[in-house]
C-alpha cells in the first residue's frame, strides 16, 4: 500500500519525457529569434523561456481558485457548510469557511506539495480548524512522491519546529479521475462515485487527518491523529463527495531528541493498517 491510491500515468510520463527531449534538440527551429543553433543554445534564450513558462504555470492561481470556488459553493448549496469567503491578499490563508456548528475553518491552497511554498503558512488565531489543500494542476506530476514530500518532508518539519498546528491535508483537484491521473478508488465500481461539478467530474477526495496537538519531544512526543469527525470541514467534504471511511488517512508524528538533532517519524494509516512509515528523520528546515 502507498500514501495515496493514485499514481502517475506511465504512458503520459513517457510521452512527456519523449517530447521534452525533442524540444531540447529542436527548440532552435522555433520562433523568429535570428540565432543559429549554437548561438541559440549558448545565449540562455531557451533556458530563460523554459523558466519563464515554469514560473507562470506555478504562479497561476486562477484555475486552482476556480476549482475551490466550485467545491465550496457546492458544499454550501447542500448545507455541508454555512458560508465561505475569500480571505483576501492581506492574509496568508486563502479561504475562511463557517461550519453549521459555528466553527471557523481556515483553508490554505497549495500546489503539488513538493516545493518550498508548502512550508509557508500561518494558522490564523480565530480558526478552530486549519486545513491545507493541495491542488496540483500538473497531470505529469507524481502524486505519491508529492504527497510524501508534502506531509513528511515539509509539513511535519514545519509543524514541529514552529509549533504550529495543522488539522489536516486534502489532496484533490480537477485532474483527479482524468486520463492524466486515474482514480483507483472508483475503478471497477458499477456506479462510480463521481460528482459532476460544473466542468469537473470528481472522485472522492484524499483526506489526511493530523493530530489535535503539536508534537514536542519532552511533553507530547507522539500525539495520535484526530478522528475524522473531530475536524468538521474534512468530515463535511468526505460526506459531501461520497468518500468511504476506509479511504480516510490518519497521520501521526512521533518526535524525540537524538543527540543534537530533533527527529520525527511519520506514520500514515488507512483502513486500520499502516500504509506508509518513515524512519526517524532529523528536521532540516530549508
Amino acid at each position: 500500500m502507498t500514501i495515496i491510491p493514485c499514481l502517475q500515468n506511465d504512458e503520459l510520463r513517457k510521452r512527456i519525457e519523449t517530447y521534452s527531449e525533442v524540444l531540447k534538440t529542436e527548440a532552435h527551429k522555433l520562433g523568429d529569434h535570428g540565432l543559429d543553433e549554437t548561438e541559440f543554445y549558448n545565449s540562455g534564450l531557451f533556458r530563460g523561456a523554459i523558466e519563464r513558462i515554469r514560473g507562470q504555470f506555478s504562479a497561476t492561481m486562477g484555475p486552482k481558485r476556480e476549482f475551490a470556488r466550485h467545491v465550496l459553493n457546492y458544499m454550501q448549496d447542500r448545507g455541508f457548510i454555512t458560508d465561505w469567503q475569500s480571505a483576501g491578499e492581506a492574509n496568508r490563508h486563502d479561504y475562511s469557511v463557517t461550519m453549521p456548528s459555528g466553527r471557523i475553518v481556515a483553508i490554505e491552497l497549495k500546489g503539488c506539495l513538493d516545493g518550498n511554498n508548502t512550508n509557508i503558512f500561518d494558522r490564523p488565531p480565530q480558526a478552530h480548524e486549519f486545513v491545507i489543500w493541495s491542488v496540483c494542476t500538473n497531470p505529469g506530476a507524481n502524486p505519491r512522491h508529492n504527497a510524501w514530500s508534502g506531509i513528511h518532508t515539509r509539513l511535519s518539519a514545519e509543524i514541529i519546529s514552529r509549533q504550529e498546528r495543522v488539522d489536516g491535508t486534502i489532496i484533490w483537484d480537477m485532474v483527479c479521475g482524468t486520463l492524466g491521473r486515474p482514480c483507483p478508488k472508483i475503478a471497477g465500481e458499477e456506479k462510480p462515485r463521481v460528482t459532476v461539478l460544473g466542468p469537473y467530474e470528481l472522485p472522492p477526495p484524499c483526506i489526511y487527518v493530523f493530530p489535535a496537538t503539536v508534537p514536542s519531544p519532552r511533553n507530547n512526543p507522539h500525539p495520535p491523529a484526530q478522528q475524522l469527525g473531530d475536524v468538521h470541514f474534512l468530515k463535511a467534504l468526505h460526506d459531501c463527495f461520497q468518500g468511504h471511511n476506509d479511504e480516510v488517512n490518519y497521520v501521526d508524528f512521533a518526535v524525540e531528541y537524538r543527540g543534537v538533532d530533533t527527529v520525527r517519524k511519520t506514520t500514515v494509516t488507512r483502513g486500520g493498517a499502516p500504509v506508509m512509515e518513515s524512519a526517524p528523520t532529523a528536521i532540516r528546515r530549508t
